[in-house]
């Protein structure tokens, strides 16, 4: 491995690549789906929130098809999904005059994402629980399994289809679609690398501190792949656009329990993940969801000291993961 300064080096390189990469996918995105009259919220929750999916979905391919590391990956899908839920509104919130929410992302974008965590939990616990070999500390997931989550994200798609089936397109935007496509392509391909260099520090980092590689999943990689999610997030903020701000972070998230997990599953034939392990970040990640729902229903809106709230949450899963990392607890182990 290349010790802790070329891990370093490598989060910062990979974080650079991975931004550059967000910021073309961003546009061309956009200019697409102005281009075939998406509505907002469509454009929002599937568009962009799938593609600014792509380094977490990237993370567990090349986790596990690369480097064997399938519980790395899942540790970069949980620990992204609570970036997403905490840092990335809190920013949006305090970078832009003020962002709103609407009963619609309450109600159905936020109660749905509930669902997902609920279901990829429960996939979890059948692992350890009902499939052949499988126990508390190796919850063995299978294809047959995948189809739960699978079909779930069905149903989150055949919602937004519904939605947008009744809305009617504005004028469309006149765009070289040859070349937009192009661009989308070559930047998804930036971004794999920019993720490739992540997954690379952080089996790094874990051999260098003696640590699981699924911690440094929850924090390194988490936090580099959640950046196309967070520059898309707060440019729409700023933009006025809270609706897209918004829905781009509950439909990412949705998109990376229900398929980039099983994708690796699938990839990888079967796949172990520690159940134990599992527990405590899950229902963290419940917990940190509940707090979203209450803090965007109060007025319906996101102000500046619940978005402090927020960052100060996520500084206390940093420093719970801080202390597992340095072996003064063992929450996460499952040992």
């Amino acid at each position: 491995m290349v010790g802790l300064v070329g891990s370093l080096a490598l989060v910062a390189v990979g974080t650079l690549v991975i931004w550059k990469g967000s910021k073309y996918f961003e546009q061309s995105a956009e200019r697409l789906s102005k281009h075939y009259g998406l509505p907002v919220a469509f454009h929002g929750a599937i568009v962009v929130a799938v593609g600014s999916s792509f380094p977490e979905i990237s993370s567990i391919v090349i986790s596990t098809v690369v480097h064997d590391e399938f519980s790395l990956g899942v540790g970069a899908i949980v620990g992204s999904a609570i970036f997403n839920l905490l840092v990335i509104p809190a920013l949006s919130a305090l970078f832009s005059e003020e962002l709103e929410a609407t009963r619609s992302l309450v109600h159905k974008d936020a109660q749905f994402y509930i669902i997902s965590v609920l279901v990829l939990f429960i996939v979890f616990a059948l692992g350890a629980t009902y499939v052949p070999g499988g126990t508390n500390q190796a919850a063995i997931l299978t294809p047959v399994l995948t189809v739960l989550p699978l079909a779930t994200y069905g149903v989150y798609l055949f919602l937004h289809q519904q939605d947008a089936s009744e809305h009617v397109a504005e004028t469309e935007l006149e765009i070289d679609r040859r070349r937009e496509l192009i661009t989308l392509v070559v930047a998804l391909l930036v971004i794999a690398a920019g993720v490739e260099g992540l997954v690379r520090a952080a089996l790094s980092l874990g051999e260098t501190f003696g640590t699981p590689s699924f911690l440094w999943g929850l924090t390194v990689i988490a936090a580099g792949t959640s950046l196309p999610d967070a520059f898309v997030s707060v440019r729409a903020a700023q933009s006025g656009d809270s609706v897209t701000s918004l829905t781009n972070v509950l439909g990412s998230n949705t998109f990376n329990l229900l398929v980039a997990i099983p994708v690796g599953v699938l990839l990888a034939g079967t796949a172990t993940i520690n159940f134990l392990a599992a527990i405590p970040t899950m229902g963290f990640l419940a917990f940190a969801t509940l707090v979203f729902i209450v803090f965007a229903r109060t007025d319906l809106e996101l102000t500046d000291y619940e978005a402090y709230g927020f960052l100060g949450l996520y500084l206390v899963f940093l420093l719970w993961m801080a202390l597992e990392s340095i072996g003064a607890i063992e929450t996460v182990r499952g040992i």
